[in-house]
């Protein structure tokens, strides 16, 4: 019965190899068997590890040695990557997200939801570090639907019927969404969660958001799991996601307006590397976060900081959270305070005496008295 059991392709299935090597040919090893041995042995890695062999073969081998094309290449480095990416690592930081308190109106909801571009949004209470949920977009639009839909009994009412049975006039865009029973339910994870895990934890749920939540219950940030798949695939614009301009562009007068989101690496690659941060650069990344460290503390609007090197920077815009947009400009060089005062001093014209007072005055008489 050996001849009905079925072979498979495995080169490790010895049904597959000729029985005896024919004379004069050496029977060589597959390529990258032959690499991935080498490079375990130098490192003294273990065999069975099926992720360190494909890391090496994708390492050291073009795309043509291992048939994967470059974007398979590309997208199995990414997979590689996410097993030790952390939640932490690709969430939207907290002053980055988009919520509401649970008793919006319908209406300001409606407009939330279309300057927002998001079709979830985070529900809370009072602030962000008490949420209550999410609602869909989806929901409300359902929601809507059925408070909007004529019945029977007032069609038959009507000479001419609603368009598609719906009469919008019908729904209350007063209505807090408390009291329209959409709030889903939220995921809460810590931020030194791996990623990949929720991810199974997203699917298994079917609940695509979760919040992110530090060791004190507050709210750290927002992960969504189509920020989870992008680590895998890339970035995803679909057809609502607007072409946003650059984080940072050269002006006229070569100055730069720049994003407080825009990298220090892109900032250094867009002005130079004159642009050097120093010490203050090293813990953060963004150019907004080198700027509350260099200065320590948040700076306001209209404010004008030097630094780093020959720049300075303007603060373009600002809340009382977070600086948002910046020009960077090298440094004008400035008169000293006491040669500007001595400047201005020597451009004013001399102040009258009390000679030069009196010159109109009418001279006194012989004996001192006044007139009769």
């Amino acid at each position: 019965m050996a001849d009905s059991e079925p072979t498979h392709d495995n080169p490790r299935n010895t049904r597959n190899l000729p029985a005896v090597v024919p004379q004069g040919e050496v029977e060589r090893p597959a390529a990258d068997n032959w690499l991935t041995r080498a490079i375990r042995t130098l490192f003294g890695w273990k065999p069975g590890s099926v992720r360190d062999d494909l890391q090496v073969v994708l390492d050291a081998s073009t795309p043509d040695e291992v048939g994967f094309s470059a974007i398979e290449r590309t997208m199995l480095r990414n997979i590689l990557n996410l097993h030790e990416r952390r939640i932490a690592d690709v969430m939207v930081h907290r002053a980055d997200i988009v919520a509401v308190k649970r008793d919006i109106p319908l209406g300001e909801l409606m407009s939330l939801f279309e300057s927002a571009a998001h079709s979830r949004l985070v529900v809370y209470n009072e602030t962000l570090d008490d949420p209550e949920g999410i609602v869909h977009i989806r929901d409300l639009l359902a929601f809507m639907t059925a408070e909007a839909r004529v019945s029977d009994t007032n069609k038959a009412k009507r000479k001419k019927p609603f368009p598609a049975g719906l009469d919008l006039r019908a729904v209350d865009l007063a209505v807090p969404l408390s009291e329209t029973n959409i709030i889903r339910k939220l995921l809460f994870v810590p931020p030194s969660m791996r990623a990949i895990d929720l991810l199974a934890q997203m699917q298994a749920s079917r609940i695509h958001l979760a919040l992110v939540v530090d060791e004190y219950g507050g709210t750290d940030g927002l992960v969504s799991i189509e920020d989870i798949v992008e680590q895998i695939v890339g970035e995803i614009d679909d057809e609502h996601d607007s072409d946003e301009p650059p984080a940072i562009m050269r002006q006229a007068d070569n100055s730069f307006i720049a994003d407080a989101r825009a990298s220090l690496d892109d900032v250094r690659s867009v002005i130079g590397e004159d642009f050097v941060t120093g010490e203050a650069g090293e813990e953060v990344e963004t150019l907004g976060g080198y700027l509350v460290t260099h200065v320590g503390r948040l700076p306001v609007r209209g404010e004008v900081i030097s630094g780093p090197g020959n720049f300075e920077i303007e603060v373009l815009d600002a809340d009382p959270r977070r600086v948002k947009r910046l020009r960077i400009a090298p440094r004008k060089e400035r008169a000293p305070a006491r040669t500007q005062r001595e400047s201005r001093r020597r451009e004013a014209p001399p102040e009258p005496g009390p000679a030069q007072a009196n010159d109109n005055a009418s001279p006194p008489t012989g004996d001192g008295g006044g007139s009769q």
